[in-house]
């Protein structure tokens, strides 16, 4: 068995998935009441408005592993993952990882079935570097058919559980899965837009359900072009509602052609301010970990992590601080003729770790950057903010960031003055013109 087979589906679990899909609607139902979070008195995920959980300032009772709840009279199960020197004071985001349809929580929690350890939670645990509480919930029958709305229920019961534990940011609650479990964060996209902020479904269909369905929230669709499962035209169907919901400019988003082993990825245009939506095409077919240049599964080569995270990290609620002097950059420029490259070294020096960076400075009158490495970088002249990768977005107490830019000059070479980031002065221990 290579990795990522057991996402290879037997023909007559294709046939129940085929029956799911016309029938999905009629699995969720429609709520006779609502008992989200959000209705029950816990904040909601609205735009821009940050609130902490009751967990917050209190000793966790609640620790990684296996957890165990009653919900519509069932006994259901999830993994939690805690961050490792998880600050009870610090509000944390929340994702949730949905299985596939013969898959565990196992699965998703430990990145077996394509790479342990670097797949796990979707390959976003290791890009959120112990900044972000994960869970990993266990569908009936290992599949997500939300009869009733249980699963839904199931999902709301857990928030409860956590965030009466834990300190997590309710504005930051997040869903994503594949497959099934992509079906599964789509029916939260529909019943629950104002308790999560975002969503992610990769390789998704509507397969438990849609109830209500009309709000606008954040929504990512990854969806492969030779999918023989889940049908592309099923995934732009699901990723259309939130365009409409969203307020969005309707178009046809380029793909990549068939054969070509590649990605495209587009964002679109008009959308309401904070409900972006973005689709993502591939070419390849019903695989949640795909790769560009080759076929099938591959938890390291993979591009999806990366736009997932940076998808869900782009809704940072607040700019932490890393305290006074809490930060330190080390600059060394290497000029020549009309050219320079600069390297820059972000240490924080405080004592919490800094959750999304912005690194602003000012560039000397004539320089303009052509291209940079490890941060985002706008403008490319001026006052210039370098905004964290998803791959570097947290920096641990003591731990240093390296990036960089090249660019041109009109004769003056010298590196910037000062730094601030997240708003705060940094020390500057270092500036040298090599």
């Amino acid at each position: 068995m290579t990795k990522g087979s057991a996402f290879h589906l037997w023909p007559s679990v294709f046939a129940v998935l085929l029956v799911l899909t016309l029938g999905g609607t009629a699995l969720a139902g429609d709520h006779r009441a609502d008992t989200s979070p959000a209705a029950s008195g816990t904040a909601s995920a609205t735009v821009g408005t940050a609130a902490v959980t009751p967990g917050c300032g209190k000793a966790p009772t609640l620790t990684s592993g296996t957890h165990t709840l009653r919900s519509g009279g069932k006994n259901r199960s999830f993994i939690l993952r805690v961050p490792d020197g998880y600050d009870r004071n610090r509000a944390h985001r929340l994702v949730f990882g949905f299985h596939w349809l013969g898959g565990t929580s196992t699965d998703v929690a430990t990145g077996r079935t394509v790479e342990t350890g670097t797949w796990a939670y979707y390959g976003l645990q290791r890009l959120a570097n112990n900044s972000t509480i994960f869970v990993a919930p266990q569908g009936l029958n290992n599949g997500w058919a939300n009869a009733g709305g249980e699963d839904v229920t199931f999902v709301d019961d857990m928030i409860r559980r956590i965030e009466a534990d834990l300190c997590v940011d309710t504005a930051q609650r997040f869903a994503l899965g594949f497959s099934y479990g992509g079906a599964m964060s789509y029916s939260l996209a529909c019943s629950r837009a104002t308790v999560f902020r975002a969503v992610a479904v990769l390789g998704g269909g509507q397969l438990s359900g849609c109830s209500g369905g009309t709000q606008p929230i954040a929504y990512l669709g990854v969806h492969g072009l030779r999918d023989s499962v889940l049908g592309i035209s099923g995934g732009r169907a699901l990723r259309d509602r939130f365009v409409r919901n969203n307020g969005c400019t309707p178009q046809n988003p380029p793909e990549p052609a068939q054969g070509s082993l590649t990605h495209r990825v587009t964002t679109y245009s008009g959308c309401r301010t904070g409900y972006p939506v973005a689709w993502a095409a591939f070419d390849e077919g019903h695989i949640p970990a795909p790769q560009d240049g080759a076929g099938g599964d591959s938890g390291s080569r993979t591009w999806v992590p990366g736009e997932v995270w940076k998808f869900f990290t782009q809704f940072q609620t607040s700019n932490p601080s890393p305290g006074p002097a809490g930060c330190r950059v080390t600059g060394t420029v290497s000029a020549w003729n009309t050219g320079l490259t600069s390297n820059i070294s972000v240490t924080n020096t405080g004592a919490t770790a800094i959750d999304g960076w912005s690194l602003m400075f000012t560039l000397p009158g004539g320089q303009t950057i052509t291209s940079g490495w490890n941060a985002e970088y706008s403008p490319a002249s001026g006052r210039v903010t370098a905004r964290n990768d998803s791959h570097n977005a947290t920096i641990a107490p003591g731990a240093t960031v390296d990036i960089g830019f090249q660019a041109g000059h009109t004769g003056n070479a010298a590196p910037p003055s000062s730094y601030t980031l997240n708003g705060t002065p940094c020390a500057v221990t270092e500036s040298a013109t090599n």
